[in-house]
């Protein structure tokens, strides 16, 4: 079963690409992979504390605040690192089972867990013979 997830623009509920997304200044990229469980969404967030994340699930969307601080005042030689602040929105059209959402944060991946609901996940039918 394929679970579709989409990007959305949060001021005009359009798709679009991370590029496209809000009004950041830093655009994190995330890998999405889905298992006949749940669904894991991983987060490349160098530099964010998750003091500074905020992640709610709220009528099928998935969005995830936050900020990357600078690391030192002034100009860098080469900056290639993003900062400032970023705002991820993913549309989920599978039934999740948000009580038990979970977030982790590990060597600057944050991983989300997003585990389908009882009704949507896959169940085998026992045949009966007469």
């Amino acid at each position: 079963m394929n679970t579709t997830m989409s990007n959305t623009d949060k001021q005009t509920g359009d798709s679009v690409s991370p590029e496209q997304t809000y009004q950041s200044t830093y655009v994190p990229r995330f890998d999405i992979w889905e298992g006949e469980e749940e669904l894991l969404l991983y987060g490349d967030l160098p530099g964010v504390s998750v003091d500074d994340l905020d992640i709610r699930f709220e009528n099928r969307e998935l969005t995830i605040h936050g900020k990357v601080a600078a690391r030192h005042e002034g100009e860098f030689l080469m900056g290639e690192y993003g900062t400032g602040d970023f705002h991820r929105t993913f549309t989920v059209g599978e039934s999740i089972d948000a009580e038990k959402i979970s977030a982790e944060m590990k060597h600057g991946v944050l991983t989300l867990r997003l585990p389908k609901s009882e009704k949507v996940k896959p169940r085998r039918i026992k045949v009966q013979a007469n």
